[in-house]
């Protein structure tokens, strides 16, 4: 018995950005960026927020799941770039969408952030502590982008993705096959400080990536969690019909499929036209996949997530 997917959800905003627009702000080209990223188009926020995102995809996953809002017991938002620290986005859209009952609360483990939150949901049913749970990643990426970057303005967009979650069994049946791992002693290789408190860090409100070793860490630690999650579940790679990754590049995502020796088509992506969107990326994914009928019943999944911390991990999942 595991935790399932009951019913997706997820926005863009309507602005959007093309290869051809970021190449009149910066030394760049359409076939550039298109070459190395597999990036043509990003959604730019305009009067869209991390929270109206987070609640519009929310009400797009219950309609989905069939559900009412009365019915969901937790609420969990990922985000790094909410545009307010109190209240919490979790509690914005708990308001939004009437869940009364719902406990609510945001997580910051940027790319890995839904990964986190499905299995913070998952540990609580099977504590029995809650029946439905609403995992939400939103992001508005682009008030943290420095557009005068080459490395990071080429990448990053704004959207949010939902996802309802139910036990298909009694919590002492439910089975966990998931993995978190992080590595803080290589935190400087993706960075956005602000400045606060005793401990003043140097003030940069932007993004600072190094791309090369984000790169390296991706293809060597995903594959590793993959595995991980296969031993867990007592699945073969061979076995899983599609593994639903963070869209943080078209070349990491290509290099991962190699490693694992699996054909790419397995490997779905939407970054072509979303562009990277942090904790907002996986559950996107598989609302597009859900709404193009991609996912039966029954159909053998694995997640993975992994970013900025450093963090990654994963999971296992039948849909």
């Amino acid at each position: 018995m595991f935790v399932k997917i009951a019913g997706t959800g997820s926005v863009l905003p309507e602005r959007v950005v093309d290869n051809f627009e970021i190449a009149r702000m910066v030394d760049t080209s359409d076939e550039w960026i298109q070459t190395r990223t597999g990036i043509r188009t990003r959604h730019i926020a305009g009067k869209e927020t991390v929270a109206s995102m987070a609640a519009e995809a929310a009400k797009r996953a219950i309609e989905d799941a069939g559900i009412s809002p009365e019915e969901i017991d937790l609420i969990i938002v990922s985000t790094v770039s909410a545009e307010q620290s109190l209240p919490c986005v979790a509690c914005e859209v708990q308001k939004e969408i009437g869940a009364v009952r719902a406990a609510a609360f945001d997580l910051n483990s940027a790319c890995s952030g839904f990964i986190t939150g499905y299995q913070m949901a998952a540990g609580q049913m099977k504590a029995g502590l809650a029946k439905t749970a609403l995992v939400i990643g939103s992001e508005c990426l682009s008030n943290y982008v420095d557009w005068s970057d080459r490395g990071t303005c080429i990448l990053f967009g704004d959207g949010a993705g939902a996802a309802i979650l139910r036990a298909d069994g009694a919590p002492e049946e439910l089975e966990i096959p998931s993995v978190l791992h992080a590595d803080g002693s290589k935190g400087d290789s993706l960075t956005c400080s602000l400045g606060h408190g005793k401990d003043k860090v140097p003030y940069d409100e932007y993004y600072r990536m190094d791309g090369r070793a984000i790169f390296k860490f991706a293809v060597r630690k995903v594959p590793e969690v993959i595995r991980e999650v296969l031993s867990l579940s007592g699945h073969s790679v061979e076995e899983i019909d599609y593994f639903v990754l963070h869209q943080a590049n078209r070349r990491i995502i290509e290099a991962i499929a190699k490693r694992l020796r699996q054909d790419e088509a397995r490997f779905p992506m939407n970054i072509m036209d979303n562009g990277n969107i942090s904790s907002a990326c996986i559950p996107m994914l598989l609302d597009d996949m859900n709404r193009k009928g991609l996912l039966k019943p029954g159909m053998k999944l694995v997640l993975a997530g992994f970013g900025a911390g450093l963090t990654w991990g994963g999971f296992y999942l039948e849909w």
